[in-house]
C-alpha cells in the first residue's frame, strides 16, 4: 500500500515533527514518538508503529533496533522516516527483504561479536556461509549453519562464564566493565552503519 499524499505534502508533514526526537517504547498521539509511529504521521495514517504504508519485514526490523539504540543514537533513523513510506512490497518482495535481514544478523552482526570476544574461528565459520537468500538455500546450509550457532554459543557462554568469574573476584570490576564497554563501542558503531546499510537495501530491494 502506497500513500496518496506527495512528496511535497509528506516532506511538509516530516517538517512538522522532524525537531521532535525519536522515543523508545510504543505512545499514545501525544507528540511523543518512535520511528514507525513517526512514520504512520508522515503518512497520515491512524496512530500506529505498523503503518499499512511501510514494508512489515522493514518496519518491524526499525521498531526492535529503536528500542534498543540510546536516545542519541536513536536519532540517526530519522532519515529513515520518509524513506520508509510506500515500501510495502508484494509478497516475494517482504520475503527477499527477511532473507537479507536474516543473512545480516548470521553473517555480519553475531561475527562482529564474536570477534569482539576473541572467538574468531567461530566468525569465520559463520561468515564462511553461504549467503541466506531463500528457503531452498536455507535448508541447504541449515547443518552447517546449526553447527556452526551452536558451537559459537557454547563458546561464547563459556567465555562469559569465565569472564563473570574473574569480574566477580576482581577488586576493581567497575573499571573493568567501563573498560569492556569502550572496547565493545567500535564494534557497535561498525554494525550501526552496517544496519543502515542494509535498510537501505532491503528499501530498495525490488
Amino acid at each position: 500500500m502506497s500513500t496518496t499524499l506527495t512528496k511535497r505534502e509528506l516532506r511538509q508533514r516530516w517538517k512538522e515533527i522532524s525537531d521532535r526526537p525519536l522515543l523508545s517504547g510504543a505512545h499514545s498521539p501525544d507528540g511523543q514518538m518512535c520511528v514507525m509511529e513517526a512514520v504512520a504521521f508522515v503518512a497520515e495514517e491512524k496512530w500506529s508503529d505498523s503503518p499499512e504504508c511501510a514494508s512489515p519485514v522493514v518496519a518491524a526490523f526499525l521498531r526492535s533496533w529503536n528500542d534498543s539504540l540510546g536516545d542519541d543514537d536513536r536519532q540517526m533513523l530519522k532519515p529513515y522516516v520518509l524513506k520508509v513510506v510506500g515500501t510495502r512490497g508484494t509478497k516475494a518482495q517482504e520475503e527477499k527483504r527477511a532473507w537479507m535481514a536474516t543473512d545480516w544478523l548470521a553473517r555480519e552482526c553475531a561475527p562482529a561479536f564474536l570477534r569482539l570476544a576473541g572467538l574468531t574461528d567461530h566468525a569465520e565459520a559463520l561468515e564462511g556461509l553461504a549467503a541466506l537468500t531463500s528457503t531452498g538455500r536455507a535448508t541447504k546450509a541449515q547443518p552447517k549453519l546449526a553447527a556452526a550457532w551452536a558451537a559459537a554459543r557454547n563458546a561464547a557462554r563459556n567465555a562469559a562464564g569465565a569472564a563473570a568469574g574473574a569480574a566477580a573476584r576482581n577488586a576493581a570490576r567497575d573499571a573493568a566493565r567501563d573498560a569492556a564497554w569502550a572496547a565493545l563501542v567500535p564494534t557497535v558503531k561498525l554494525l550501526q552503519k552496517s544496519a543502515l546499510q542494509l535498510l537501505d537495501r532491503m528499501i530498495q530491494a525490488p
